[in-house]
């Protein structure tokens, strides 16, 4: 199979890229720009923003990896975020369509589910059925890619993987997690939680492989959180209020990833705790 990857220059298409080819897939690499360091394969620069760059950076791919996105917010403008990212989702979308492609594995955000929680979640630990509650126009730019993700796959019978991709780190990363250790609240904002690149790729991988039919989402995250202590204990001074759905064991997530687990055969093989 070969498979196009967009956004292959960024932090999770800069390990989805080796982890295709060591699978043995075909990959097409495609972004906006040059990665910072070179690919094993060539990427092929072009702006998904626009419909017609996007029919041709897929062709000849049987699947697409899509990670092409403003990855944050607060990056560009709110509106700018919106628009094109809800352009570049569902050019690609339609652009598979078109080529009558496998699958469509993307990058949704855990910032469908609430994030930034200045307000509280509504319970704990999260998972896919605490959604949509965008606070943001980038988190909205996200679920309406999940509503036309479910839209498209309807019609043209391809199943849609949408990623609920937890904030994203690199081994290097890891040096900046002692600063949290001291106040729980620094990273209170999405539930302590991380997945490391590697982990991502595997996600997607997993995310062509599935046997599925229609449009689903999948949180993807680490299996346990930025801090030392006891995620319970988190929860207990931070969100005292906020109902825990069951007995939360040592350090773990508090982004379920059992549905990604059961369904996609997910298993996070990376921690912080081996680098610091």
């Amino acid at each position: 199979m070969r498979v196009c990857v967009t956004g292959a220059s960024g932090k999770a298409g800069r390990a989805i890229v080796p982890e295709l080819l060591a699978a043995g897939y075909e990959v097409t690499a495609v972004d906006l720009q040059a990665p910072p360091s070179p690919l094993q394969v060539p990427v092929l620069l072009a702006d998904l923003v626009d419909y017609g760059q996007a029919v041709e950076a897929l062709a000849g791919a049987d699947a697409v990896i899509h990670m092409a996105n403003i990855p944050a917010p607060g990056l560009h403008t709110p509106a700018l975020t919106f628009e094109r990212n809800v352009a570049m989702n569902s050019h690609v979308f339609f652009a598979a369509a078109l080529h009558r492609m496998r699958r469509v594995v993307w990058a949704s955000s855990e910032t469908t589910l609430g994030l930034d929680f200045t307000t509280p979640p509504l319970y704990a630990p999260l998972d896919e059925d605490h959604y949509p509650y965008p606070t943001t126009t980038y988190a909205l730019s996200k679920v309406v890619g999940e509503t036309t993700a479910a839209h498209v796959a309807a019609w043209s019978s391809i199943p849609f993987v949408a990623l609920r991709i937890s904030n994203i780190m690199e081994p290097h990363d890891y040096a900046r997690f002692p600063s949290f250790q001291h106040d729980a609240r620094l990273r209170k904002w999405n539930l302590w939680s991380y997945v490391d690149s590697r982990d991502v790729a595997q996600a997607a991988r997993l995310g062509l492989e599935a046997e599925l039919t229609g449009a689903s989402s999948y949180i993807v995250a680490a299996a346990d959180t930025v801090m030392d202590r006891p995620s319970a204990e988190l929860m207990a001074e931070v969100f005292p209020d906020v109902r825990l759905t069951r007995k939360i064991e040592g350090r773990e997530t508090l982004m379920s990833i059992d549905r990604a687990r059961r369904v996609l055969g997910y298993e996070p093989r990376c921690s912080w705790r081996a680098f610091v």
